[in-house]
């Protein structure tokens, strides 16, 4: 429980923008049209938005000479109000017809995040922090949501406003789009400078966010450890130490933006000055008008504000875009991952507690597990296991036994798909969703018992689950229940004890039928009046099944087919239990010792 950040290599990795826009547009097929039909809304937008400083400028005009024509007032009036009526309602309508594209582009892109995530192997999400992860799916997620709704309509609209703007101030006099140029190059140095600088910082920030979720998270999921060995301090400390650094960076980018502020702030001051002495001197040159004067000055103030509202959002663009990296990311991760396993020609596996992927297959017994010369370890220079060979015949049951770190469950593990081999060969099940891992921690969902138990089976009766049940020795539960099968479970509803949520999770691997089971200590969290109850219902699992089992009770050992004695990560005894208990050796000490204290 150290809490410690995995290293930047381990971490799960950030897409480049050309990944991003290309996971983007992988979101956008088929909703092209939308996409046209939204582009067009918004330019009748800002088309309709440039009619009323022209019109106005007329009337100044107009009423400058001196004319009565109170038909052109009128009509003028009439057309700055039909002008104004039709950009509000279309600008309403792009805001609505955008925020509806793009948040169900980012709810196809979250949903095929979180798949992606599922189907990395559990060593990978280990490695580069589940605190990483959990951020991702929450902060990362919430950044861009958070986004949409400003970024979108100021992206789009903005751009379709500024280009007919400056094509309207042009069309009043050629002279007043001149002098935007003085103000261009003060928004491409501002920009170019943001752009230098913010993305960095942004992503630094995504990352502490990650490395604080990580400490908070592994403080909560070691709570016991922690309030065991009076570790309040250190986890505490190492909490306020994550959390200071996302202020400092949070205080960074807040720094970030205010400079990036100042120098629009400039843009607006010579923009304005620009315009007025530019008016100025036409006007007394006699080549403009006042109208025409204040036509370009009314087009301006209307320029400015999508101008500002396209850089102000380019902050929130930046942060979005770094979150937006961080998501892509995990699918990325996913996609690289299936194309290794598709070019090694390996076959996913599908387990009670994750996810794991085959290190290599051969044209063997189709349900039979092998091991073959493998070294594993976790840490380079600190080997788990050395040069393990182990069989396991289809319809057989191995059991592994041995002192705590003599690498038990390092072993499961790669039988499960859930590591992979540093060195050597491992073989499994070929067919997909045909392993099933069990660990001692098993989770129940929040859901009905039902809805636990055909997580493994969606289309199992409830026929099929009650005979499930039964199989394992578990058909008390359900009269055990207040609802039977529909009865709710979960911190907030029903709760269940350890015994009951293994029975559980031992009735999923029944539903699910797979070709090899794997049960890392299973039922190691029974207590005396529980245990003979779990070992019986994991044999009836196990029944007829290629199975691994790491035995937590010598009685669990004693009923497999074969026993393998580990010792500091090596196979020191193999064979069956009457066997090794005439060898005399480590595994005969272990049941002497065993059969004396029950």
């Amino acid at each position: 429980m150290t809490g410690a950040t995995p290293p930047a290599t381990d971490r799960l990795p950030v897409a480049p923008a050309r990944v991003v826009w290309r996971e983007v547009r992988r979101s956008l097929r088929g909703r092209i049209p939308t996409l046209m039909l939204l582009g067009l809304v918004l330019l009748g937008a800002a088309a309709a938005g440039i009619v009323s400083p022209i019109a106005l400028g007329a009337v100044v005009d107009a009423i400058a000479a001196g004319s009565s024509d109170t038909g052109l007032l009128w009509g003028l009036g009439a057309t700055m109000t039909g002008a104004i009526v039709a950009a509000a309602v279309l600008t309403g309508c792009g805001i609505v017809l955008g925020s509806r594209l793009f948040e169900t582009v980012l709810a196809d892109l979250r949903e095929r995040m979180v798949a992606s995530a599922l189907a990395l192997p559990q060593q990978r999400v280990e490695r580069g922090g589940s605190g990483d992860l959990v951020s991702r799916a929450g902060d990362d997620v919430t950044a861009v949501a958070n986004a949409i709704p400003e970024v979108l309509p100021a992206l789009s609209g903005s751009l379709f406003t500024i280009a007919l703007t400056v094509a309207g101030m042009a069309v009043v006099d050629p002279w007043f789009a001149l002098v935007l140029l003085v103000v261009v190059p003060v928004h491409v140095l501002a920009v170019r400078w943001y752009l230098r600088t913010a993305p960095q910082v942004y992503a630094a920030e995504r990352a502490a966010m990650a490395a604080r979720a990580q400490q908070l998270l592994d403080s909560l999921h070691g709570l016991d450890t922690v309030r065991a060995y009076r570790m309040h301090r250190r986890h505490i400390d190492g909490i306020s130490r994550s959390s200071w650094q996302v202020v400092r960076w949070v205080m960074r980018t807040v720094a970030v933006q205010n400079a990036f502020f100042a120098r629009l702030n400039l843009a607006e001051f010579l923009g304005m000055a620009g315009l007025l002495v530019a008016g100025f001197v036409l006007v007394g040159a006699g080549q403009s008008t006042v109208g025409a004067t204040t036509a370009a000055m009314l087009l301006f103030l209307r320029l400015f504000a999508p101008i500002n509202s396209l850089l102000f959002v380019v902050d929130q663009l930046q942060s979005a875009l770094a979150s937006l990296g961080r998501i892509v990311g995990v699918i990325a991760e996913a996609r690289a991952t299936r194309a290794t396993d598709a070019a090694r020609g390996t076959a996913g596996s599908s387990t009670d507690a994750a996810v794991g992927t085959a290190d290599t297959l051969r044209s063997t017994a189709p349900d039979a597990l092998r091991l073959r010369g493998v070294h594993h370890s976790y840490r380079d220079g600190h080997p788990v296991l050395h040069d393990v060979t182990l069989d396991v015949e289809p319809g057989e049951t191995l059991a592994v036994v041995g002192a705590t770190g003599a690498g038990k469950s390092t072993i499961a593990g790669l039988a499960a798909g859930t590591h992979d081999a540093a060195r050597g060969e491992v073989t499994r099940p070929t067919a997909p969703h045909r392993i099933a891992l069990v660990t001692q921690e098993v989770h129940v969902f929040d859901g009905s018992l039902r809805d636990n138990l055909t997580l493994a089976a969606p289309d199992a009766s409830d026929e099929q689950l009650v005979r499930a049940l039964e199989r394992i020795g578990a058909a008390g539960l359900i009269d055990a229940l207040p609802s039977g099968l529909d009865t709710r479970l979960g911190a907030a509803a029903t709760t269940v004890s350890s015994a009951e949520a293994q029975q559980i999770a031992l009735a999923r691997v029944e539903l699910a039928a797979p070709a090899l089971v794997v049960l890392d200590e299973a039922t190691a969290e029974a207590g005396s009046l529980d245990a003979h109850r779990l070992d019986a219902a994991a044999a009836a699992v196990v029944a007829g099944r290629t199975a691994l089992v790491v035995a937590h009770r010598l009685s669990q050992a004693a009923a497999a087919d074969r026993i393998a004695v580990l010792r500091d990560g090596r196979v020191v005894e193999l064979g069956t239990h009457t066997e090794l208990v005439a060898a005399g050796g480590e595994y005969s000490r272990l049941w002497t010792a065993w059969s004396a204290g029950r």
